[in-house]
């Protein structure tokens, strides 16, 4: 009988399964994708782009969001290796394929930590809670402890990592509740808007513009499929908890953003700096305790920003480690999970030294062409999850068709060919996403839409396109490399 080695692991893979913790369950796995789905910042800017981006956010919610969770679910449960979408491009296409999805999945997480929310949960901190001087020591202090305590949140013990995950996820819904509340609160006593219906009629513009910000943020339904290992049940489990995810994110995401258009007067909207701006003025109605009620929420936002880098640090940097102990990163040193922890230390250094030295550059580099260079250069490496997909949902699809052996204990509804269409359509989705991404401004040159890249990008269209591009194909390479590298550690294979 003929071996596919896509089917084995290597000796280094399969010695890691005894430091696994088994950790959790159908509650943590729901928390989990809480807290690393919902970006409470991305609710403001679909908000501020009016009715025709709230337009967008719903029917990609229909036709993108749920599907993607379906099938993520019908996978995980039916493949529930550790190192999840890594394990699931392996089996399909082979180590090559899956070292350059996992490299693409993982890279984005440090540097959108050090690069973005780092950033984000800052300006939180010292425009809503406590002044902080711009530039000043108190800035790098406080955003390099924002950085190394959600590294330290993936490092700790998966079972007391999970509690301070679920608690940063109830936290996001608190603080949306709390908005929507406030917002009808703030309705009743000013009156509410007029709705813009007419501005719902969608346009091809509108979508290209909107789309790949709402496709980032709708993405990661298979993040805990990574600690599959460490999971009770995960056959069982996985399925429940995606579908439950998906029906709290869908809400979470159009509840508010509806409640913001509704209550805040337009001109306030288009003025929104973020979610804070939008919780700012619906708070006015509780007179003398809104200051107060502000900065309780700004902390709860805080909070929930680290639950989101650090449940995403959990999935990629597991998804990178088993990708390393496979021999598909190099020669197999990082893929070791510590001892007494059970995760992936190696690892999670290396995202917190990347995000540490991104957080760097950035406030750095304020100024000038190098500026504009790390922008995009940034914008392009935080968006190469999206670019994944490319990769992921070709081979969920093709694992859907040909690997009918494995018991399922949820399947998309119309079977495989309900699989496969849905599948189809979340991969023209990803594609227009990913041109987007990697090539600005070439969707909007076909359909004849302005596409100005002085005034977005500071840089001529051909500067742009080249950083794009060329930090892309340097994210493959070094996958590529990496692969090159474990070739050594793939001499010794043995069935999973």
């Amino acid at each position: 009988m003929v071996i596919n080695s896509n089917t084995q692991s290597t000796a280094l893979a399969k010695s890691q399964e005894s430091r696994f913790i088994k950790s959790l369950a159908r509650v943590d796995i729901t928390l989990f994708i809480i807290a690393a789905i919902i970006s409470l910042d991305t609710i403001a800017t679909i908000a501020t782009g009016g009715a025709q981006s709230l337009f967008w956010a719903v029917f990609i919610a229909f036709t993108f969001l749920i599907p993607i969770a379906m099938l993520m679910a019908e996978t995980g449960s039916a493949f529930p290796e550790e190192g999840g979408l890594y394990q699931w491009v392996k089996f399909a296409y082979g180590r090559l394929a899956a070292s350059i999805a996992a490299v693409l999945y993982w890279i984005t997480n440090p540097l959108w930590l050090g690069g973005s929310l780092c950033f984000i949960a800052f300006d939180a901190f010292s425009g809503y809670i406590f002044e902080i001087k711009s530039g000043s020591a108190g800035e790098w202090v406080f955003k390099l402890a924002f950085i190394w305590i959600a590294i330290y949140l993936a490092i700790i013990n998966l079972k007391l990592g999970k509690k301070f995950i679920g608690a940063g996820a109830i936290a996001k819904v608190i603080v949306l509740a709390s908005l929507v509340i406030s917002t009808v609160i703030y309705g009743f006593k000013n009156g509410f808007q007029p709705f813009d219906f007419g501005g719902l009629k969608p346009t091809l513009g509108g979508f290209i513009a909107i789309a790949p910000v709402i496709l980032f943020s709708y993405v990661g339904f298979e993040a805990p499929n990574a600690a599959s290992g460490e999971m009770f049940d995960a056959k069982k489990d996985t399925a429940p908890a995606i579908r439950r995810g998906s029906a709290i994110a869908t809400l979470a995401y159009i509840l508010p953003v509806l409640s913001i258009m509704l209550i805040v007067p337009s001109k306030d909207l288009e003025g929104l700096t973020g979610f804070l701006g939008a919780v700012k003025e619906v708070y006015s109605v509780y007179g003398g305790a809104a200051d107060f009620l502000v900065a309780l929420t700004a902390a709860l936002f805080i909070f929930g920003l680290i639950s989101l880098g650090s449940a995403w640090m959990m999935a990629t940097d597991r998804i990178q480690a088993m990708a390393a102990a496979d021999g598909s990163f190099f020669g197999g040193w990082f893929g070791e999970f510590n001892a007494k922890y059970g995760t992936p230390l190696r690892i999670n250094i290396l995202s917190g030294v990347m995000s540490t030295i991104f957080v760097a550059a950035a406030m750095t580099l304020v100024d000038g062409d190098a500026a504009s260079i790390f922008t995009v250069v940034l914008v392009c490496a935080i968006s190469t999850l999206l670019v994944s997909y490319i990769i992921i949902i070709p081979s969920v699809m093709k694992l859907n068709r040909t690997r009918r052996d494995v018991e399922r204990a949820y399947e998309v509804p119309g079977g495989v060919r309900g699989f496969q269409i849905t599948g189809s359509i979340l991969f023209i989705y990803i594609c227009i996403g990913s041109i987007g991404v990697v090539f600005p401004g070439t969707l909007e040159s076909v359909f004849g839409i302005e596409y100005n890249f002085e005034d977005i990008w500071g840089m001529s269209r051909g500067n742009v396109q080249l950083f794009t591009a060329g930090t892309m194909a340097v994210v493959i390479l070094v996958a590529i490399a990496g692969y090159v590298g474990g070739k050594k550690l793939r001499e010794n294979l043995t069935n999973s």
